[in-house]
């Protein structure tokens, strides 16, 4: 793989740095040096997974907090993200971690209910959010670490989800936008790795088609327990818009911050091919 960065989300890392890999013999250890001088280790997470504190300080509820918390037979062990790792809390000691382990990046999504927590400009900007990312950024560039900022990892405002049904909504481009220019403008001095969508592709697919994903819609053809969806139109509609809210945010980025055209604000997509 090659450009100027290269990113290697670690699952398993000991220690030592070092990866030993046993099938009944040993094998050569593997070192940072056998990497390039410019390849970048990190991990990732997303928000609604690892925050809670998903009801305090200005944060509005998700489709992901009503989805866990309102229908907990859908989640496998019936938990919800209202404390998960309390990384909300905590950031300072994941932080240590990631450096003590030696990663030199890290990327996390924004929840766009704890910067506008009725999803627009409308309802309202939450300082305490903004103060939040700007603690976590400001925190890992004091050990070294890069942050990679993901603006969306599927936790659209449940007010909008209410109001036009999300990213059913042709209204939903604008808000969109409206959020990410705010991330733009209050962490983009420091940030310079954004990601717009994470996956777009699995939120058409398992919130649209299969159900099994906030907002849980589907048909009964494709669901027998579905409550509400048409996997027959919906997913292209939500396909549609996820990705002219992408590129509405990639053109503000571009012409509000004078960011050249070179510099990339992709979306991250799963390894699967898209129809």
């Amino acid at each position: 793989m090659r450009g100027k960065y290269r990113f290697l989300l670690v699952l398993i890392v000991l220690a030592s740095n070092e990866v030993h890999a046993k099938n009944n013999y040993s094998t050569p250890k593997l070192r940072r040096s056998d990497f390039p001088e410019d390849f970048v280790f990190g991990s990732a997470t997303s928000a609604y997974q690892i925050e809670g504190a998903a009801h305090e300080d200005g944060r509005g509820p998700s489709i992901w907090d009503t989805f866990s918390e309102k229908y907990p037979e859908k989640i496998n062990d019936g938990s919800n993200g209202s404390v998960a790792d309390d990384s909300y809390h905590l950031y300072k000691e994941d932080v240590a971690l990631l450096h003590q382990i030696g990663f030199n990046a890290y990327r996390f999504s924004v929840s766009w209910s704890r910067i506008l927590p009725r999803g627009n400009l409308k309802g309202g900007i939450n300082q305490a959010g903004i103060d939040y990312y700007n603690n976590l950024i400001n925190v890992l560039l004091s050990k070294g670490i890069k942050p990679f900022v993901t603006i969306f990892h599927w936790d659209t405002p449940q007010s909008l989800e209410d109001a036009y049904s999300g990213f059913l909504g042709a209204e939903i481009v604008n808000d969109f936008r409206d959020y990410a220019d705010i991330c733009f403008k209050n962490f983009g001095d420091r940030v310079k790795h954004w990601m717009t969508l994470n996956e777009p592709l699995a939120v058409v697919q398992q919130g649209y088609v299969a159900g099994g994903s906030a907002p849980g819609r589907c048909s009964k053809f494709t669901n027998p327990n579905c409550t509400g969806g048409d996997g027959a139109t919906e997913p292209y509609i939500v396909g549609h818009n996820l990705i002219l809210a992408h590129g509405a945010a990639v053109k503000v980025y571009r012409e509000k911050y004078k960011v050249s055209k070179r510099k990339q604000v992709p979306l991250c997509f799963l390894k699967d091919k898209l129809p």
